[in-house]
């Protein structure tokens, strides 16, 4: 009955390692470290007492090993047992003898037994978590395919062989719709842990998803032919993606797109229809950020010394393009190039006023600021409000000025169309 005690523990225990796949080796680890922190809470030490695992036969066998010692000379009864107590149980020992007594389990009271099962099941509670916590963590920015199980207010729980992740509402891409059971791929975002939880956050907006997409879908990305420079999104809306081929006889933006646009075309659905701008990296600084406007057609690029500011100039019927609904495209150009852009129209001066004719009602010292930040006619002022002006001109323009400065711009033009 004692034995069976052991081994019914054991044996339930060595189920649940192995369904959660811990390591036969591990779990007879942790069974001995229980085992013997119940020996020292019972005896204070367990330097006396050895702990023998047989797994084969899944059972656990606890030896209490004394010296036999003289009645009289008896100090610690932990570590020495009386010569007339071990005759009692063994005739055939003698003084200074070793003497090996088998304990079980049921000698330390039913509730050091359920002390037992507690901490072996938070041990192996611990272990899986790790072990979890490991897997996730190599596999971050992998994509992971699992079932949405539950939608919160905030957040979407997903199933992945088990394993319980988590997608953050800043990680959703806004035109995501998902319900209960619903099929969901997502990259491995971050792995960490939080009072003693782990969350795995996975995410569809990072730029690294979109990367995983391309490998997947085009095998020339896959092989290390064609190679992501970089990748800059907003989720569900736009994103571009710089790319360079390392052979001369493949072209970067054709094979990511495909033909009649057949491989983009997957990963826009599953972007919820995101643009997709593909643009051929190159170290031309000017010539990049004239493609990574597109679909915009640029006319010149200013940049400035630093390569980090740049005046671009585009047709009239182009600015709109080039900025984007919301201004999307001309922040992700931005982005994607490392540079800020200053978009300007190009003067059509047969509709167009100089900005030097304005210097009555301006002074010459508003006029000069305008040309600096390369508002050399009126429609170009037109293109900008009163808060772009203040920006450009780094407060050199307040905005009471620049509303006079608009005021009048426009009044000007509807005084000539009167005419």
């Amino acid at each position: 009955m004692q034995k069976d005690v052991s081994k019914q523990i054991i044996q339930s225990f060595a189920e649940i390692a192995r369904e959660k796949g811990i390591d036969r080796d591990l779990l007879l680890s942790i069974l001995e470290d229980v085992f013997r922190s119940m020996i020292k809470k019972k005896y204070g030490s367990d330097d006396a007492f050895s702990v023998i695992l047989n797994p084969d036969r899944g059972d656990i066998q606890m030896l209490h090993i004394r010296e036999v010692v003289p009645d009289d000379e008896l100090t610690n009864p932990v570590t020495e047992i009386k010569l007339s107590e071990a005759k009692k149980l063994d005739p055939d020992l003698e003084l200074f003898d070793e003497f090996a007594q088998e304990i079980f389990i049921t000698d330390f009271g039913r509730r050091s037994v359920m002390m037992a099962r507690q901490t072996l099941a938070q041990r192996i509670r611990e272990i899986e978590k790790d072990n979890v916590f490991d897997e996730y963590s190599d596999r971050v920015g992998e994509i992971v395919l699992g079932d949405v199980y539950q939608i919160r207010t905030r957040d979407i729980l997903i199933n992945h062989n088990g394993t319980e992740l988590v997608m953050p509402q800043r990680h959703q891409i806004y035109k995501d719709r998902f319900r209960k059971g619903d099929t969901i791929r997502a990259i491995v975002h971050e792995v960490k842990r939080e009072n003693g939880l782990l969350n795995i956050i996975v995410s569809r907006t990072s730029p690294v998803f979109l990367e995983r997409l391309f490998e997947n879908e085009i095998p020339e990305v896959f092989d290390g032919i064609i190679e992501i420079i970089k990748t800059v999104r907003e989720p569900g809306d736009r994103s571009k993606v710089a790319v360079v081929s390392h052979d001369e006889r493949v072209d970067a933006v054709g094979a990511c797109v495909g033909m009649k646009g057949i491989r983009i075309h997957s990963i826009v659905r599953e972007l919820c229809n995101e643009n997709i701008d593909v643009i051929n990296y190159t170290d031309d600084k000017k010539e990049f950020i004239k493609r990574a406007l597109q679909p915009a057609k640029v006319l010149s690029v200013d940049l400035d010394p630093s390569g980090k500011h740049a005046k671009v100039y585009v047709p009239a019927e182009q600015v709109s393009k080039a900025i984007g609904k919301g201004g999307v495209n001309i922040r992700l150009a931005s982005q994607i190039t490392d540079c800020e852009i200053d978009v300007y129209r190009e003067p059509d001066f047969e509709d167009d006023i100089e900005i030097s004719e304005f210097a009555e009602e301006f002074g010459d010292n508003v006029v000069d600021i305008l040309y600096d930040i390369g508002c050399d006619t009126a429609r170009a002022v037109l293109e900008l409000d009163e808060n772009e002006l203040v920006r450009r001109t780094n407060g050199d323009i307040d905005e009471k000025t620049a509303k006079d400065i608009l005021k009048i711009i426009r009044e000007e033009f509807e005084e000539d169309e009167l005419n």
